[in-house]
């Protein structure tokens, strides 16, 4: 007995018909606040970066088969190689760590103006909301990727440079 398929092709497409649900990025809140800097013996608070190893894959050889070694040393058959593909490190995994303003001094009217700040040397365009959220720590990693500073965590250099915390002067 052969089915009619009408009504399964009908459900099929009502459920590819349905609309999905629009999230406006202004309005969600961030998902997890990014690291902060920690306070040290000294009064300063630094950040700490993690930068990654990068390999390369350059052309080597692959043992496929191993040796045949009699016990009295002598080499009844040789290892049998391939050539393929393996891993090379071209830079191996590092730690940063760079003087970074402290979280007590993080409020949201900070972070307002950092993004105000960025935003009128072309680095940010979202809207201004006082929040560290992934366009504001995007347009952080731009900006100090420019300036030498591979981070998304606000360095104490790039807030005084963009005018957000006052920069000691030598006494006179």
């Amino acid at each position: 007995m052969i089915r009619p398929l009408a009504p399964l092709i009908a459900m099929a497409s009502l459920a590819a018909c349905a609309a999905p649900e629009s999230v406006a990025r202004a309005d969600m809140a961030p998902s997890g606040p990014p690291p902060m800097a920690e306070p040290a013996r000294d009064g300063k608070c630094y950040a700490h970066e993690t930068i990654p190893a990068i390999y390369e894959h350059v052309m080597g050889e692959v043992q496929v088969v191993q040796a045949e070694i009699a016990p009295d040393g002598t080499v009844l058959r040789p290892p049998i190689y391939r050539r393929a593909p393996v891993p090379r490190i071209v830079r191996p995994r590092s730690e940063m760590t760079f003087e970074a303003p402290c979280p007590e001094q993080v409020t949201q009217d900070f972070v307002a103006s950092l993004q105000r700040a960025l935003g009128a040397r072309g680095y940010f365009s979202g809207n201004v909301t006082g929040w560290l959220d992934a366009p504001t720590t995007a347009a952080i990693r731009r900006y100090q990727r420019d300036r030498g500073l591979e981070s998304a965590q606000l360095s104490l250099e790039t807030a005084r440079a963009l005018g957000l915390i006052a920069v000691e002067l030598p006494p006179s």
